[in-house]
């Protein structure tokens, strides 16, 4: 029979003269085939990429625009750049400096090919798999993504990235790749290139630079918002770790003699971090909390903002911001005299507004100047809350006493009433005990709802976890230091009645006329039921016409007594938190009756108000602890714990 009869397929597939499994198990020809044709379809494609992805022209970084940054009423704030940047040559460069970065960054920088494929395949896999970016990039690869290209980590970043390094890499010497890199490296502090970066940290040039503090700049390459020592302990203990580290480094490549080595023991502290003169007064602190929430919402870094071109348009309210630093600059002249009285010393303020009904936060007071107290104030997590914390303790007993018992079907009516007259009982106690400054009752509410319970409502409020204190028998009396920005934010909960939008400081951002994403607003989340909000409300309410007498003016406030401890212990800070009423008069409620209190002038819409959390302590630079309050403004009581209300009611006042 003629046909097809002993001729042979091109592709024995499925295999002839197999039976079962083995029919359809490819020969080791078929696997060598496929696996040669793979490879030739590879090396086709990457020399299509080559030959069509040229050397674009280098990013004028120093071109670049200016990030501005514009007030809640779209007037300009303030405009941060350009990009910071001087071009040096390698002769101002020293040895050191050089060695210390190839020894941090690239081993092999001059004998490697530029490129490094078992960083760049690590690179890939973790970005299409969804896992984090890894570092493993070459000093040529870091110097074309500076130079050339932009900083997304995308696949195809990554392949261009790897494609025109290999060019650079033939078209270029190893020193002008090492100048180009030292010249266009983020450091931090907003300074590009190695001589900013000497001036950044160190107030020289970089040819006098020694190798100590060579070691610490090429540290920063890794990342300077993990390893400037400036910005906080643990990045001062990488920093640190990884200095001494690129030394032995250096050692082990044979760039610098043990000997060499044992001269630098210790650390080469870099002066303290330090503003532009355009972000003097508040204007600082206000951008650092603006890019805090930048950087959260849409993932930029610190590097990706100070290459500029960005419009950034926040909460911030130019008028209340001034009248909250002016209040604050009042009461200071008025009641502080270093000179007179030691007390005066190092005392610190910090201030926050935060609007109640979607958690917009409309000013902020920071320190005296941002040019020179770098500190935020109003966003520190180092100042104890004291009873500011109590009323926290006081809503979780409400609401525990709203919810009522896990399950009613399993006591009895006369078991219920007598748990609700128990609940009545304690929690008629720790009101009283707010309005005395009583501890002992809180402490007792701890034991009985369960400090994980009053944390747990703390942090749905708007407290930050990691500002909580160890959960230990003092927990309720405050331990925990929340900034005043999440303070003034927590309690918009009980001026909201019982609802809570999270804090926000950025309501639109763009880039080349482009709107950035992230920015979308959540609905405010319920905490707290309406009357166990109203509750807390009254009782802060009336405590604040306790401590302030009557006023008809708008607001109702919501002070707390200073942060008491126990009897003998140094207080450290004193805290007052003002607030504006919290929705209509409430009517009667189960477990503890009803509650009078003032309701909103005609007019306003409940939460149009900022609530303002003020909070006062001592802090001498390079000291470990705060300082105690004792004689702080010549109080009678010695406690100093005025100042924040009458920093509160002179804001308010200007208002």
């Amino acid at each position: 029979m003629k046909g097809t009869k002993g001729l042979r397929r091109f592709i024995d597939y499925p295999r002839q003269g197999r039976k079962g499994a083995r029919r359809w198990l490819p020969s080791w020809r078929l696997w060598v085939g496929a696996v040669g044709l793979g490879l030739i379809s590879l090396v086709g494609l990457f020399a299509v990429v080559y030959a069509t992805v040229d050397v674009p022209n280098e990013n004028a970084l120093a071109g670049q625009e200016a990030t501005v940054y514009y007030w809640a009423d779209g007037s300009q704030m303030v405009s941060v750049g350009a990009v910071n940047r001087q071009n040096v040559t390698l002769d101002k460069v020293p040895d050191s400096v050089e060695n210390a970065a190839i020894a941090a960054e690239n081993a092999t920088f001059y004998s490697d090919s530029g490129v490094s494929m078992k960083g760049i395949g690590r690179a890939m896999v973790n970005m299409v798999s969804g896992e984090e970016t890894q570092g493993g990039s070459t000093i040529t690869q870091q110097y074309v993504k500076n130079t050339y290209l932009s900083q997304d980590q995308t696949v195809t970043r990554k392949v261009k990235e790897f494609v025109i390094a290999l060019k650079v890499s033939n078209q270029k010497s190893k020193e002008e790749i090492l100048r180009g890199y030292l010249n266009t490296s983020w450091f931090g502090r907003g300074s590009y290139g190695i001589q900013a970066a000497a001036h950044a940290f160190y107030g020289i040039d970089a040819k006098e630079l020694n190798p100590s503090q060579g070691a610490l700049l090429a540290a920063l390459l890794k990342g300077s918002e993990q390893y400037d020592p400036g910005l906080s302990k643990a990045n001062h203990q990488r920093a640190v770790a990884r200095w001494k580290w690129i030394l032995d480094r250096q050692v082990a490549t044979g760039t610098m003699s043990e000997k060499e080595r044992a001269k630098y023991t210790r650390f080469p502290e870099p002066r303290a971090p330090s503003k532009p003169t355009s972000q003097a007064g508040q204007t600082g602190y206000l951008v650092d909390v603006a890019n805090k929430f930048v950087k959260a919402a849409t993932g930029l870094t610190d590097k990706d903002l100070a290459r500029g071109g960005y419009r950034i348009h926040t909460t911030f309210d130019k008028q209340r911001t001034h009248r909250l630093e002016k209040a604050v600059r009042d009461v200071r002249r008025q009641n502080l005299d270093p000179e007179k009285r030691a007390a005066d010393n190092y005392v610190e303020f910090g201030a926050a507004s935060v609007r109640p009904r979607d958690g917009a936060i409309v000013a902020v007071y920071g320190g005296s100047d941002a040019t020179r107290h770098f500190s935020n104030n109003a966003d520190t997590s180092a100042v104890p809350a004291g009873s500011a914390f109590k009323p926290f303790v006081l809503a979780t007993a409400l609401q525990d006493q709203a919810d009522g018992p896990d399950d009613p079907a399993a006591t009895t009516d006369i078991d219920q009433k007598a748990r609700q007259a128990a609940e009545d009982e304690a929690t008629g106690d720790l009101r009283s005990a707010l309005m005395m400054g009583q501890s002992p009752p809180f402490v007792q509410a701890g034991k009985r709802l369960g400090l994980e319970r009053i944390r747990d409502l703390a942090v749905s409020a708007g407290l930050r976890e990691e500002s909580m204190a160890r959960l230990e028998q003092t927990f309720p009396l405050g331990t925990s230091a929340p900034s005043a920005i999440r303070m003034a934010s927590a309690y918009t909960t009980f001026a909201n009645s019982g609802l809570h939008a999270d804090p926000y400081a950025v309501s639109s951002m763009t880039y080349d006329g482009k709107k950035i994403q992230g920015f979308d607003r959540a609905a405010p989340k319920r905490v707290l039921d309406t009357g166990v909000a109203q509750q807390v409300s009254g009782a802060l309410g009336v405590l604040g016409l306790r401590t302030l007498g009557p006023s008809n003016d708008v607001s109702v406030p919501m002070p707390v007594a200073v942060g008491r401890t126990e009897p003998g212990d140094r207080m450290k800070s004193a805290w007052f938190i003002g607030s504006p009423a919290g929705g209509p008069e409430p009517g009667p409620s189960t477990g503890t009756g009803s509650q009078k209190w003032s309701g909103v002038r005609p007019g306003l819409t409940a939460g149009a108000e900022p609530t303002t959390a003020v909070t006062m302590f001592r802090n001498k630079p390079g000291a470990p602890e705060l300082l105690p309050m004792q004689g702080v403004g010549g109080d009678d009581k010695g406690l100093g714990t005025t100042l924040p209300p009458k920093v509160w009611s002179a804001y308010r006042a200007a208002s």
